[in-house]
């Protein structure tokens, strides 16, 4: 065992949970931490995708592969190398290539649903959830996908309606009951503090 220690970081879908987990990377530095994303680990839905806002169901727990996703943190804590599956949005397909990630001692875990899975919740040292109103996270995502994931602003709207605020309702949300940390998305005196206080926490581990 390499003695790594995983933080997993959840939230809704633009709460604000991969500013944390990217800013928490920056502050600790490569040498010691790494950030891998829930996204990673979306099952190829390109044989189903039928259009921008369709029906598949991006948000529902189903849809990523939880299990190899445990498997390569637990080869990770045991000092292996692995390899982190390529997401493809604009197709909906996992790539063949794949990103070498070599072990750390500090694994930063983002992902919406990864506090809901007990594969996930059963090798995680510690979580944190980001709480962030309904509205915000809507236009937060909005931005996101219209510029970085080449989507349309109306297939967007289509399936935070039809997809994203329902299952946010019914697996997000309740999954913070898991966590060890709640912290405000929409301070930044609260995200602070909260990268300060997990700073402490990996700094005294060591």
């Amino acid at each position: 065992m390499n003695n790594a220690y995983i933080i997993a970081i959840a939230g809704g879908s633009g709460s604000g949970k991969t500013y944390l987990a990217n800013a928490l990377h920056e502050k600790l530095g490569s040498d010691i931490s790494c950030v891998i994303s829930q996204d990673s680990y979306y099952i190829d839905q390109s044989a189903k995708f039928d259009k921008d806002g369709g029906k598949v169901n991006f948000d529902h727990p189903d849809s990523i592969d939880f299990t190899l996703l445990a498997e390569q943190l637990v080869q990770l804590k045991n000092g292996e190398i692995v390899d982190v599956p390529y997401y493809d949005f604009a197709t909906h397909s996992r790539l063949e290539k794949a990103q070498t990630q070599y072990p750390k001692k500090v694994i930063l875990l983002d992902g919406i649903l990864i506090l809901n899975s007990e594969k996930i919740r059963s090798v995680i040292d510690n979580s944190i959830f980001v709480q962030t109103p309904e509205l915000i996270r809507f236009e937060r995502r909005l931005k996101r996908d219209v510029e970085t994931r080449g989507r349309t602003e109306e297939g967007v709207k289509a399936q935070f309606k039809a997809q994203v605020k329902l299952m946010h309702d019914k697996y997000v949300e309740p999954s913070k009951q898991y966590a060890n940390h709640i912290t405000n998305g929409t301070c930044m005196d609260s995200l602070n503090k909260m990268l300060d206080r997990m700073c402490e926490i990996v700094n005294t581990r060591n």
